[in-house]
């Protein structure tokens, strides 16, 4: 064969791969628009198919991953140990942690792990993932709400543990009676809590009318209050915590009304 011979056969060669390849995404495509079809009608396990047969056509296309992963977390209940279930979860896992691999940055699929790992109550995972979410998106107030929420879940067993062997009913005022008991609590659990309140603090900046994170803000600083020295500290801390729940309320109130009035305009326009 002559160097001309083999560069033409080289040459054909490399358009046919071209083809093949480009016919391959073309397949991908049709399958991910068949899979998002059966996506958004909830009929998952066909969804899965369309996309694992995208997935396989065109494996370096991240928005493939991205869709079967959501698809796997979509069937997933928390809480629900079957083997089955958790398989789900597994599966979505590792695909999201493929849409990473080939899109670090992906918003989403790092929202989604973490929440995973907040949903199997994996809370130091969980804390992990949601500072990766905020080194992603420092706007992301739902990562901010939720890292509060963990460092509360994590502090209510062991206050209520301490307050059953001090005899404290989950209505009788604080602190926790126990000085030693309560200043070894302290030592643990304060900056955890001090953080989550920080948290909080920070998804309100990003969004006022977060009436959730007020809700738990509120609970924040009611449970963190059984660690300060004097019933006079306690008090206060009440207060505060009451103020947030009035807060809550009212912007409940507040939105529930605007809701109303905007669905009153659509009404007389629609007429």
């Amino acid at each position: 064969m002559t160097n001309r011979t083999a560069t033409l056969t080289l040459a054909a060669l490399a358009l046919a791969g071209l083809a093949s390849t480009g016919c391959n995404q073309l397949k991908a495509r049709d399958n991910l628009n068949k899979g998002v079809q059966a996506y958004k009608q909830a009929r998952y396990p066909e969804a899965v198919t369309y996309f694992q047969r995208a997935v396989e056509l065109d494996p370096n296309f991240a928005t493939t991953h991205l869709y079967l992963a959501s698809t796997y977390m979509s069937q997933y209940i928390p809480g629900a140990e079957s083997e089955e279930n958790l398989r789900m979860a597994e599966n979505a896992f590792k695909t999201f942690q493929r849409v990473l691999e080939l899109d670090p940055k992906n918003e989403l699929a790092t929202a989604s792990i973490a929440s995973l790992y907040f949903n199997q109550k994996k809370f130091d995972e969980a804390m992990e993932w949601n500072k990766k979410l905020v080194a992603i998106n420092p706007k992301s107030k739902e990562a901010y709400y939720t890292m509060g929420v963990i460092a509360w879940t994590k502090w209510l067993q062991p206050d209520r543990e301490a307050r059953n062997k001090m005899g404290m009913q989950p209505e009788d005022p604080g602190p926790l009676k126990d000085k030693k008991v309560r200043e070894e609590l302290r030592a643990k659990y304060l900056p955890m809590l001090d953080e989550g309140i920080e948290n909080m603090k920070k998804a309100l900046e990003i969004d006022p009318e977060y009436d959730e994170a007020m809700a738990y803000m509120n609970l924040l600083i009611r449970y963190r209050a059984d660690l300060v020295d004097t019933p006079e500290e306690y008090k206060k801390e009440i207060e505060i915590a009451d103020n947030w729940v009035q807060k809550a309320l009212q912007t409940k109130k507040i939105k529930a009304e605007r809701q109303e009035t905007h669905g009153g305009i659509v009404m007389e326009e629609s007429k």
